[in-house]
Protein backbone atom coordinates (compact mmCIF):
# COMPACT_ATOMS: atom_id res chain seq x y z
CA UNK A 1 0.00 0.00 0.00
CA UNK A 2 1.48 3.58 -0.84
CA UNK A 3 2.06 5.82 1.60
CA UNK A 4 -1.32 8.49 2.65
CA UNK A 5 -0.81 11.82 1.16
CA UNK A 6 -0.13 14.50 4.63
CA UNK A 7 -3.22 16.22 3.48
CA UNK A 8 -5.57 13.47 3.62
CA UNK A 9 -6.40 11.52 7.08
CA UNK A 10 -5.56 7.78 7.91
CA UNK A 11 -8.37 5.68 6.30
CA UNK A 12 -9.73 5.26 9.31
CA UNK A 13 -10.03 8.30 10.91
CA UNK A 14 -13.49 10.73 9.79
CA UNK A 15 -13.52 13.71 10.25
CA UNK A 16 -15.74 15.08 12.44
CA UNK A 17 -17.58 17.16 9.83
CA UNK A 18 -19.03 14.00 7.83
CA UNK A 19 -21.57 13.43 9.84
CA UNK A 20 -25.59 15.34 9.79
CA UNK A 21 -26.67 18.48 11.32
CA UNK A 22 -30.30 18.11 12.50
CA UNK A 23 -32.06 21.02 12.46
CA UNK A 24 -34.50 22.26 14.93
CA UNK A 25 -37.60 20.57 12.84
CA UNK A 26 -35.95 17.40 12.57
CA UNK A 27 -34.26 17.96 9.28
CA UNK A 28 -30.84 16.97 8.23
CA UNK A 29 -27.79 18.70 6.58
CA UNK A 30 -24.92 16.80 5.24
CA UNK A 31 -22.23 18.60 6.86
CA UNK A 32 -21.98 19.01 10.90
CA UNK A 33 -19.78 22.25 9.62
CA UNK A 34 -22.28 22.99 7.00
CA UNK A 35 -21.49 21.82 3.43
CA UNK A 36 -20.25 23.48 0.19
CA UNK A 37 -20.23 22.81 -3.63
CA UNK A 38 -18.50 24.22 -6.32
CA UNK A 39 -20.50 25.42 -9.33
CA UNK A 40 -17.89 25.74 -12.02
CA UNK A 41 -18.62 27.28 -15.66
CA UNK A 42 -17.29 27.89 -19.35
CA UNK A 43 -18.39 31.06 -21.24
CA UNK A 44 -18.30 28.47 -24.34
CA UNK A 45 -18.78 25.20 -22.40
CA UNK A 46 -21.57 26.23 -19.42
CA UNK A 47 -21.85 24.92 -16.43
CA UNK A 48 -20.07 21.33 -14.68
CA UNK A 49 -22.91 19.40 -13.81
CA UNK A 50 -22.87 15.99 -11.44
CA UNK A 51 -25.56 13.08 -11.94
CA UNK A 52 -25.56 12.34 -8.18
CA UNK A 53 -25.80 8.83 -7.39
CA UNK A 54 -28.78 7.37 -6.61
CA UNK A 55 -27.55 6.10 -2.86
CA UNK A 56 -26.75 9.50 -1.93
CA UNK A 57 -29.39 12.64 -0.41
CA UNK A 58 -31.26 13.54 -2.94
CA UNK A 59 -29.47 10.59 -5.52
CA UNK A 60 -30.50 10.22 -9.13
CA UNK A 61 -31.08 14.72 -9.51
CA UNK A 62 -27.99 16.77 -10.94
CA UNK A 63 -26.19 19.26 -8.91
CA UNK A 64 -22.69 20.65 -8.29
CA UNK A 65 -20.14 18.83 -6.63
CA UNK A 66 -19.66 19.41 -2.94
CA UNK A 67 -20.18 18.08 0.25
CA UNK A 68 -19.51 18.55 3.93
CA UNK A 69 -17.17 21.25 5.61
CA UNK A 70 -14.14 19.50 7.50
CA UNK A 71 -13.52 20.77 10.34
CA UNK A 72 -11.24 23.99 10.70
CA UNK A 73 -11.86 23.75 6.89
CA UNK A 74 -12.71 27.36 4.99
CA UNK A 75 -16.24 26.60 2.52
CA UNK A 76 -13.74 27.42 -0.72
CA UNK A 77 -10.98 25.33 0.17
CA UNK A 78 -13.92 22.29 1.13
CA UNK A 79 -15.64 22.88 -2.52
CA UNK A 80 -12.47 22.80 -4.53
CA UNK A 81 -11.48 19.56 -2.39
CA UNK A 82 -14.89 18.11 -2.73
CA UNK A 83 -14.86 19.24 -6.63
CA UNK A 84 -11.29 17.50 -6.86
CA UNK A 85 -12.22 14.15 -5.37
CA UNK A 86 -16.08 13.92 -6.91
CA UNK A 87 -15.08 15.05 -10.95
CA UNK A 88 -11.66 15.71 -10.94
CA UNK A 89 -11.43 19.62 -11.16
CA UNK A 90 -8.27 21.01 -11.38
CA UNK A 91 -8.26 24.34 -8.82
CA UNK A 92 -5.08 25.44 -11.25
CA UNK A 93 -7.74 25.79 -14.04
CA UNK A 94 -10.10 28.06 -11.84
CA UNK A 95 -10.81 31.10 -10.60
CA UNK A 96 -12.84 31.82 -7.71
CA UNK A 97 -15.57 34.46 -8.89
CA UNK A 98 -17.96 34.56 -5.82
CA UNK A 99 -19.77 32.66 -2.83
CA UNK A 100 -23.25 32.50 -2.80
CA UNK A 101 -24.41 31.26 1.12
CA UNK A 102 -27.45 29.94 2.42
CA UNK A 103 -27.55 30.25 5.86
CA UNK A 104 -29.87 28.35 8.40
CA UNK A 105 -28.40 29.42 11.40
CA UNK A 106 -27.33 25.92 12.53
CA UNK A 107 -25.93 25.33 9.37
CA UNK A 108 -24.94 26.55 6.33
CA UNK A 109 -24.41 25.99 2.41
CA UNK A 110 -21.43 27.77 0.35
CA UNK A 111 -21.29 28.21 -3.33
CA UNK A 112 -18.55 28.94 -4.64
CA UNK A 113 -18.44 30.00 -8.08
CA UNK A 114 -15.36 29.39 -10.09
CA UNK A 115 -14.46 30.38 -13.78
CA UNK A 116 -12.34 27.64 -15.83
CA UNK A 117 -9.45 29.57 -17.84
CA UNK A 118 -10.34 26.63 -20.20
CA UNK A 119 -12.11 23.12 -21.03
CA UNK A 120 -11.37 19.74 -19.20
CA UNK A 121 -12.29 16.79 -19.17
CA UNK A 122 -14.09 16.00 -15.71
CA UNK A 123 -13.28 12.34 -14.25
CA UNK A 124 -15.63 10.76 -11.76
CA UNK A 125 -12.95 10.05 -8.77
CA UNK A 126 -15.17 8.43 -6.34
CA UNK A 127 -18.96 6.25 -6.07
CA UNK A 128 -20.85 10.23 -5.63
CA UNK A 129 -21.28 10.44 -9.47
CA UNK A 130 -23.05 8.55 -11.89
CA UNK A 131 -22.32 11.24 -14.81
CA UNK A 132 -20.23 14.64 -15.38
CA UNK A 133 -21.28 17.27 -18.16
CA UNK A 134 -20.94 20.48 -19.57
CA UNK A 135 -24.04 21.63 -19.56
CA UNK A 136 -24.96 24.72 -21.64
CA UNK A 137 -26.33 27.57 -19.25
CA UNK A 138 -29.96 27.67 -21.01
CA UNK A 139 -30.53 23.80 -20.70
CA UNK A 140 -29.68 24.12 -16.81
CA UNK A 141 -33.41 24.47 -16.25
CA UNK A 142 -34.21 21.11 -17.90
CA UNK A 143 -32.43 18.51 -16.06
CA UNK A 144 -34.01 17.10 -12.80
CA UNK A 145 -32.10 19.52 -10.09
CA UNK A 146 -31.34 18.78 -6.68
CA UNK A 147 -33.87 21.20 -4.44
CA UNK A 148 -31.32 23.02 -3.61
CA UNK A 149 -29.24 23.66 -6.56
CA UNK A 150 -32.49 24.12 -8.17
CA UNK A 151 -33.77 26.88 -5.78
CA UNK A 152 -30.13 28.58 -6.30
CA UNK A 153 -29.72 28.69 -9.71
CA UNK A 154 -31.68 31.36 -10.93
CA UNK A 155 -29.28 33.84 -8.51
CA UNK A 156 -26.35 31.93 -9.74
CA UNK A 157 -27.24 32.31 -13.40
CA UNK A 158 -27.97 35.92 -12.66
CA UNK A 159 -24.67 36.80 -11.02
CA UNK A 160 -22.95 34.74 -13.64
CA UNK A 161 -24.21 36.73 -15.91
CA UNK A 162 -23.50 39.73 -15.13
CA UNK A 163 -20.44 39.05 -14.80
CA UNK A 164 -19.81 37.86 -18.25
CA UNK A 165 -21.39 41.03 -19.01
CA UNK A 166 -24.33 39.46 -21.02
Amino acid sequence: MGKIPQHLPPPHLRDPGDAWAVGPDGTKYWGAFGAAGLLVFHPEAGVLLQHRAEWSHHGGTWGIPGGAIRQGEEAVAGALREADEEAGVPADKVIVIFSHVKDLGFWSYTTVVVQASEVFEPVMGDSESEALAWVGFDLVDSFDLHPGFAASWPTLRERIDAHLGS
